[in-house]
């Protein structure tokens, strides 16, 4: 059988260093991407923090009280995942600049099979530290990755030496370098489990071979059996390039439940802003905008709308979510929990299109003065662009930055930041 080289590509604490990239004031310090803290009584959890965070004990999922509780001095920042994912594509277009063997399992995550593209770029440790440096001088990211015959010890591999770490496990050397490691490091062993392997005497992966598969299976059942597999290093899985996705969207909680159309129409501004530039940085249009929304209550409703033509504009794709929002207005006593916005019934943005003299959109609102459809799409690439260059905040329209300001204006001053 021929052999594999894998990479798995991680980037480092992605969301935080994304933030600091568009802030250098905050290098070195700890930043932490996730819920309003409050003061230590926000609810919500942390989404990803830097390492300067992660000395204090902070880790992502913890909830954002706890994290208070332990970083009080900490920067907390809110998550922009339209901005997240648009570098994230960025990113996989270097990737693919190597292979066409892709498969994100995350917005910051990647296996690469780079098997056959070693007769163009060199072996896999070349092609490693290429794809490190262009996401360096490309993104100003660091990437930890590691090299290895399977998609298994790869992903082990890229998380011994974080950050900006490049590991890779020869032919041959899989058992040596799995044995001394924990055994938390194997997939499926978590808080439940390892005690229970503990209590059988397990400790390191080498520990875990030692066990009769028939005890594991016993005591495990399947993930017993799964487990021994893995303990030796077998991992048969190809690298699966990702499919075509069904929708893009992004949807935000508010951190207290909100009352206010206003507030409510400049949170879909917000989000439609970033699912236009997260479809524009896939290469997507599509038809159908939808709306998700959320009562204090947990009562979920959504709502959609199928335009005539595809898009990938975030002011058509605004107009058509706010028209759709006058369905649940007025609240009466209700708040609201939940906004979110997607568009689906995609295709690739290079398609060739019907160009077509009507196009109407629910409760239709746009006056006959409107800028075309093209014009807009013109008018969000130059915007991206200039964000590409001069960063996400070099550009922000005029309702969003008012928001912001009204934002900080409610929010307590930390006199370290």
């Amino acid at each position: 059988m021929k052999t594999r080289h894998i990479l798995h590509v991680d980037l480092d604490a992605f969301y935080a260093s994304v933030e600091r990239r568009e802030n250098p004031d905050l290098k070195g310090k700890p930043v932490i991407v996730g819920a309003d803290p409050k003061g230590g009584k926000g609810r919500g959890v942390i989404a990803a923090c830097s390492y300067e965070a992660r000395a204090f004990g902070l880790h992502s999922a913890m909830p954002i009280g706890r994290a208070y509780a332990l970083c009080p001095h900490g920067i907390y920042l809110p998550v922009r995942m339209g901005y997240y994912a648009e570098v994230s594509a960025q990113i996989r277009k270097i990737f693919r600049d190597y292979t066409d063997l892709v498969e994100p399992i995350s917005i910051d995550e990647a296996f690469l099979d780079v098997t056959a593209s070693r007769s163009l770029f060199g072996e896999a440790r070349q092609i490693a530290i290429a794809v490190k440096d262009r996401i360096r001088r490309k993104q100003e990211l660091t990437a930890s990755v590691g090299i290895a015959v399977n998609k298994f010890i790869a992903k082990i591999a890229s998380d011994l030496e974080k950050p900006d770490g490049l590991v890779e496990v020869a032919a041959g050397q899989g058992l040596d370098f799995l044995a001394p490691l924990p055994i938390s490091r194997l997939w499926g062993v978590g808080r439940k489990t390892e005690p229970r392997l503990r209590a059988l005497g397990v400790k390191t992966i080498g520990d875990l071979r030692a066990v009769p598969l028939k005890t594991l299976k016993a005591n495990f059942g399947v993930i017993g059996e799964q487990l021994y597999e893995l303990s030796f290093g077998r991992d048969d899985r190809e690298v699966t390039p990702e499919s075509e996705p069904k929708s893009i969207g992004n949807e935000t909680t508010y951190s207290e439940d909100e009352a206010d159309p206003n507030v409510l129409r400049k949170t879909l501004l917000e989000l439609s802003e970033e699912v236009g530039s997260r479809l524009r940085a896939d290469e997507f249009c599509g038809k159908t905008v939808t709306l998700k929304f959320r009562y204090e209550d947990f009562s979920t409703h959504t709502r959609s709308h199928t335009l005539a033509e595809s898009t990938d504009v975030e002011g058509e794709i605004y107009e058509t979510a706010a028209a759709l929002l006058e369905d649940f207005l007025p609240l009466d006593e209700r708040r609201v929990r939940l906004l979110g916005v997607s568009v689906s019934n995609l295709e690739r943005a290079t398609a060739p299109s019907q160009l077509l003299l009507f196009a109407g959109r629910p409760k239709e609102t746009a006056r006959r003065s409107a800028p075309s459809s093209e014009a807009r799409r013109k008018a969000a690439e130059a915007v991206d662009r200039l964000r590409g260059k001069f960063g996400r905040q070099s550009v922000t329209l005029g309702t969003l930055v008012e928001k912001t300001q009204e934002d900080e204006e409610r929010m307590p001053l930390d006199e370290d930041r």
